[in-house]
Formats: C-alpha cells, structure tokens, sequence
C-alpha cells in the first residue's frame, strides 16, 4: 500500500467492498472455472471489462446490512432485533437460498424460524450463509478477538446451526478483523493466528496450506462450491495473495467459478478492511446500484458502525 487507510475508511471499505465483491460475482454465479478463463484472460481482464449496466448485489449483502444495522444500533448481536432486520430487508428476488427463504418466512410471520435453522438440513445447515454476512461483526469487535468468534457465532444461529456452518463465519470475521488492524499484513502471523483458533480440521488444515499458497492456479483446491468448508478459506485465501490488490483478490475469487458471488463478497470485505474504500476501482464502485439501500445508503451505514467502534472504545 502506498497510503496507509483511516480507520474510518476501513470500515467504508469492508462494507462496500462486499457489496461490489457480492455483485461483480453475481454475474457468473454457478459458472464453471473453465468457462471463467475461456472468456478472460487474468483478474486484470475481469476488472477492466465488466458486465455492462449497474451492479445489483445478492441476498449477501441485503444479509450484511442487516447484521451491520443491528451492530451499530445495539453494539452487540442482538437476536430479536437481527430476526427484525433480516424479516425487513428480506427481497426474495435477491438469490436467497431455499432454506434461508424458509428460515427468513418464519421470522416474518411469526413462526418458529429456530426451528426450521435446525431441522431443514439435517444437523443444519453448514452453507456459507452465515459466513458471507459476518464481516461487520469483524470490524466493531476488532480489538476483542474473543468477541469477535462468540458475536460472530450469535449472528450465525438464526440461520445456522451447525460447527462448520458457524466456524466459517467466525473464520471470515476474525479474518476482517485481523485485516483491519494492521497497516502491514504479515502472511504468516494472519494464517497461524486464523487457524489457531480453528476447532475443527476442516478449517485449520487448508487455512495452514493457504498460508503457503504461491500461484493463483492453486487456489481452486481450497473449493469454490455454497459449503462454508469450500468458500470461507478460499476468500480469505484469495486475499491472503494479493493483500495489496482488491482487483486482483476479488478477480481471482470470481475466475474460480462456483459460487461467485460469495466467495467474492467475503474476500472483497477482508481486502477492504484491510486496503480502505479507496482501493476499490471507482468504475465499478460507480456501477453499483444506488436506490434503496444501495451505494449511499451501505458507505453511511459503515460510517454509523464506525461511530459506534469509537463510542465502545472510548
């Protein structure tokens, strides 16, 4: 980095840089790698050559600015209240999944959602639901690492109930975390720190071997499917190898195919709170949509979190 980000704009920067991760990515979702480098040559390409017309983001980002309204109105995960905003933002036509529609349509009507979380995948679900969403609880809490995995962990349990599904995102919100805090990451330290805090294999062994991930050809084998275990360590992987580069880490992320979008929105979150808003390309920045909780309201929205961080810290 050539300019050290403010703080605030970190903040800014995680959020948005979700939402343009989210929505860049969801152009290609369920696309496969090989149609990816069929039809561009590098991130690079990606970048350059967007998808003509605006940039709508996915039920990712509708989900986020949920978790960041409660985060900066109630300054800890709040359950009734989180239910409250995820039943309000709730727009079918924004990708949710099946069982994130049954889940959000029991809250609205007053049924048992905490059921449902449980029952509609056996054991629940360990979809990266709750991972794409986490990435403000990564920034309020930055300071409190213990904070960040049990406030990570709440904002899980409205909709996921299972370890995997719960430990990727406190994976991805520790990794937000992390990324905030330094003005120099050092690659060693953030992947020893992420996967010592691991309780399960599935995380700590690949987030060891994205640790020593040299060449973007190999970051397909950390998985690029709806799983948390195929998508949480691979964003944060993506990051991880091009930390000075939001193009290049959410363009590597969408060449892999899969689940695009998702992937792109968590490795777009941690690179923005690690590089600030200003690293995200002002041409695709300007594409994303701007009506009702778009562009404007998503950068004020960071900027309320960020007031909140000061209030709690002082």
């Amino acid at each position: 980095m050539s300019k050290v980000a403010s703080l605030e704009d970190r903040f800014v920067g995680c959020l948005l840089g979700l939402a343009v991760g989210d929505a860049l990515g969801a152009f290609f979702e369920g696309q496969s790698t090989d149609y990816m480098t069929r039809h561009y040559r590098s991130a690079a390409d990606l970048i350059n050559n967007p998808p003509p017309g605006e940039l709508w983001y996915t039920d990712d980002t509708q989900m986020a600015i949920g978790v960041a309204r409660t985060l900066s109105v109630c300054g800890a995960i709040e359950e009734k209240y989180l239910c409250r905003q995820f039943a309000s933002n709730y727009d079918p036509n924004r990708g949710y999944g099946g069982g994130a529609r049954a889940v959000i349509e029991a809250m609205r009507h007053g049924h048992d959602h905490k059921y449902l979380a449980a029952d509609y995948f056996p054991g629940g679900s360990f979809g990266n639901g709750a991972a794409m969403r986490v990435a403000p609880v990564g920034l309020l809490f930055r300071d409190d690492h213990d904070g960040v995995w049990e406030q990570a962990r709440l904002s899980a349990l409205p909709t996921h109930v299972h370890p995997l599904g719960i430990e990727g995102a406190q994976i991805v919100a520790l990794a937000v975390a992390m990324a905030s805090s330094v003005d120099q990451l050092d690659r060693g330290v953030f992947f020893e720190n992420l996967a010592s805090r691991c309780a399960s294999l599935e995380y700590s062994g690949p987030l060891g071997r994205a640790r020593r991930l040299e060449h973007v050809r190999d970051l397909g084998l950390f998985g690029n499917g709806i799983e948390a275990t195929a998508s949480a360590v691979t964003a944060i992987a993506a990051f991880g190898l091009t930390p000075d580069s939001y193009e290049e880490t959410i363009g590597n992320a969408i060449l892999l195919g899969g689940d695009t979008d998702t992937i792109a929105a968590m490795a777009g979150a941690i690179s923005g709170a690690y590089l600030g808003v200003r690293a995200i390309p002002s041409h695709l920045l300007g594409k994303l949509e701007d009506r009702h909780q778009g562009r404007t309201y998503i950068e004020q929205l960071a900027k309320n979190l960020y007031e909140k961080y000061v209030q709690t810290a002082e």
